[in-house]
């Protein structure tokens, strides 16, 4: 079934619904990944909601660190969100579809979500640079007013580029078929059913991507560099343990989700995979945003121990008011 929407993407017809395949055909493993990820998902609303909370209540978490890991969570949390819950509800349909229109949606978001992820990552690494290898400016620069405007900087990005990958996406003529061999709406299925040529389109969203990550990159890779010079030649062991710990959670983070990113969005099309690339789209949707809680949670001495203090001043709290 097909319809004009030319009000909406200049005189193109696009097919007004879309099939999604979903993960599996087979009825049996999608039952058991319904079970699967359904708990994958619990597990990363109650870790971020839980990174989040922390971050909001605990006095001694309120620095620009947490404040971005915070932010991060939020990232993971709703770029999850956004795929996670349709996913899941698929399974069990027996009619796996979605309108244009709210595949348009979830394509947007996605990209918005997961482009401000990588940009906040990239702020953290400047952070991390600016306590470790700049401690007696780090107060000033990174002030109150600094944070928040890099801040709205990081989520108006991640609108900007969300805008050019689906302007990319969307603008292509899509005439049949109307089958998507993937769980959700992501840019290299979509591209695939489109009747128009689409070397310019992918090529600017190759473009895109690979230059903003080649500057997230960039800045990481420099960020770490000084502080890696920085930690060798501290005095103090217990000093260098510190900094190891506040900046192993965040690197492993840093690691995962580029890793993966890099794989899906820069390869070459003669490498592409439908069964290879949902592997890998499970990764980063749903294993990735429930990992980073995780890795912050167990890593990072310094959060680990302010949320068990207040913890414990709050069972005390309660047991005194007993």
């Amino acid at each position: 079934m097909e319809k004009s929407m030319g009000d909406i993407l200049g005189n193109q017809t696009v097919i007004s619904e879309l099939i999604l395949l979903g993960v599996t055909d087979d009825r049996k493993a999608e039952l058991f990944l319904f079970g699967l990820f359904l708990l994958i998902y619990i597990i990363t609303l109650f870790g971020n909601s839980f990174i989040i909370l922390s971050v909001i209540f605990i006095s001694s978490l309120h620095s620009p660190m947490y404040f971005f890991l915070g932010n991060l969570a939020f990232s993971d949390l709703c770029y999850s969100t956004v795929v996670t819950p349709k996913m899941l509800r698929d399974i069990v349909s027996e009619r796996k579809s979605i309108t244009f229109v709210g595949c348009a949606l979830q394509l947007y978001f996605f990209a918005v979500f997961a482009s401000t992820e990588c940009y906040m990552l990239s702020a953290m690494a400047y952070d991390r640079y600016l306590a470790i290898c700049q401690p007696l400016l780090y107060a000033v620069i990174m002030n109150r007013k600094a944070i928040i405007h890099l801040a709205v900087g990081i989520y108006v990005s991640g609108f900007l580029t969300a805008s050019i990958h689906t302007a990319c996406t969307l603008t292509l003529s899509f005439c049949g078929p109307n089958t998507i061999n993937h769980f959700y709406c992501d840019i290299p299925p979509l591209m695939e059913l489109s009747c128009s040529d689409t070397y310019i389109h992918k090529t600017v969203i190759f473009v895109v991507v690979f230059c903003l990550g080649l500057l997230n990159v960039a800045i990481i890779l420099a960020s770490y560099f000084y502080i890696f010079y920085t930690i060798i030649h501290m005095q103090s062991s217990r000093g260098r343990h510190k900094a190891f710990s506040t900046c192993s959670s965040h690197l492993l983070c840093v690691s995962l989700f580029y890793g993966t990113v890099f794989f899906m969005y820069l390869r070459p099309a003669s490498k592409y995979s439908v069964s290879q690339d949902k592997v890998v789209s499970v990764f980063y949707t749903m294993i990735i945003p429930m990992m980073n809680p995780i890795i912050y949670s167990l890593r990072n001495a310094e959060f680990y121990h302010a949320v068990s203090w207040y913890i414990k001043k709050l069972l005390l709290s309660n047991i005194l008011e007993l």
